[in-house]
């Protein structure tokens, strides 16, 4: 039996697909566009993170400035009380924008940097492609 949130009585919760997580995932904050990230990263207030595999990242560039740490690092990179943090890493309230190529693997990223306190963390929406496509700098 269900309670109606994907639990049942016995404990157990429903398999959800890939589109409904996402969407519970990203109700819990306020994405951010590709102008916002860009104007917020240039007046110093987020720390921009492509977490894009080499091969994107040779195939389409770079966005100046931003950091690149691979997706099965970015929990120690980012984590302000971690051994092997970044030295950008400073604090929780860090604001850190994820981008990946189209702006679905860092909503998943940001859920993960939220559990741990990281809780100012958002995502690019449409991640570098949208980047690229309002004309930003990329090298």
């Amino acid at each position: 039996m269900s309670d109606g949130n994907g639990s049942s009585s016995g404990g157990v919760q429903r398999p959800v697909g890939i589109d409904e997580l996402l969407e519970r995932v990203r109700a819990g904050y306020e994405r951010i566009e590709p102008q916002e990230a860009y104007e917020a990263a240039l007046a110093g207030d987020a720390l921009l993170v492509d977490i894009r595999y080499a091969a994107l990242r040779e195939r389409d560039g770079l966005i100046p400035g931003a950091l690149v740490v691979e997706r099965n690092e970015l929990e120690w990179r980012l984590d302000p009380q971690g051994s092997h943090r970044l030295l950008e890493a400073t604090s929780h309230a860090l604001r850190v924008v994820v981008l990946c190529n189209e702006g679905y693997a860092s909503s998943l990223a940001v859920q993960s940097l939220h559990q741990l306190g990281l809780h100012r963390a958002t995502d690019l929406v449409g991640g570098f492609q949208a980047w690229r496509a309002a004309g930003l700098p990329v090298v």
